[in-house]
């Protein structure tokens, strides 16, 4: 996904000192339009742009998110509309936007007439990654393991992370980052054939060329 950073809008009585200075996590949810998608970044609302071949990616993975808890009754709600709570290094809050996530349905329900924000973590989110790779591979992986997200799946379709993630010749592959005892990620790399194996979804069959072929 590309991040387009976007001028907070202009409400009544706002002087532009105020329009300048830097949202928290609720003023960000305050502002943000209903259309499209946002990230709050560095206290800067962005709006995230991504290819067709990127939804088509996120939707693959979301629809059999989906069918697996239809199918085993599980209690998660999956979709790719929540902004999730997180903090940087340096403490300040950010609001991220995964293309696909998995949330507990009681937590989800718990406050069914707030608009999108999650304050609590998720069970499981999905980046679909683009050319400012290092956000899912360094910041957004930072971020969603200090908050404690217990899965992370970084979709790197296009192969366009560094060599050091993806090998040489670098080839297309989907991590997944599980929590482990001491709040730690642990991955594991799957490419071409490969089921993706996923703690949240045991019996989901899914393989990397299936997500490549969307």
């Amino acid at each position: 996904m590309i991040a387009i950073t976007q001028p907070q809008p202009k409400l009544n009585g706002q002087s532009e000192l105020e329009l300048n200075q830097e949202l928290d996590f609720e003023q960000f949810l305050a502002q943000c339009p209903e259309d499209g998608r946002y990230e709050l970044v560095d206290g800067k609302m962005v709006k995230i742009l991504a290819t067709r071949k990127h939804y088509d990616v996120a939707d693959l993975i979301m629809d059999a998110m989906k069918d697996e808890v239809k199918r085993l009754k599980l209690n998660y709600v999956v979709n790719n509309v929540a902004a999730v709570l997180t903090t940087n290094k340096k403490g300040k809050e950010q609001g991220r936007h995964p293309d696909v996530c998995a949330i507990d349905r009681d937590v989800w329900r718990g406050d069914r007439l707030n608009h999108r924000g999650m304050r609590s973590p998720i069970q499981l989110a999905v980046e679909v990654v683009s050319t400012n790779w290092e956000d899912d591979y360094i910041d957004k992986l930072d971020e969603y393991e200090r908050c404690g997200i217990a899965e992370y799946w970084i979709v790197d379709y296009l192969a366009i992370g560094s060599r050091n993630y993806l090998g040489d010749p670098k080839e297309a592959s989907v991590f997944v980052f599980a929590l482990d005892a001491e709040r730690k990620y642990q991955v594991t790399r799957f490419q071409n054939s490969d089921r993706i194996i996923s703690s949240t979804f045991p019996e989901l069959n899914l393989t990397v060329e299936q997500v490549l072929n969307a």
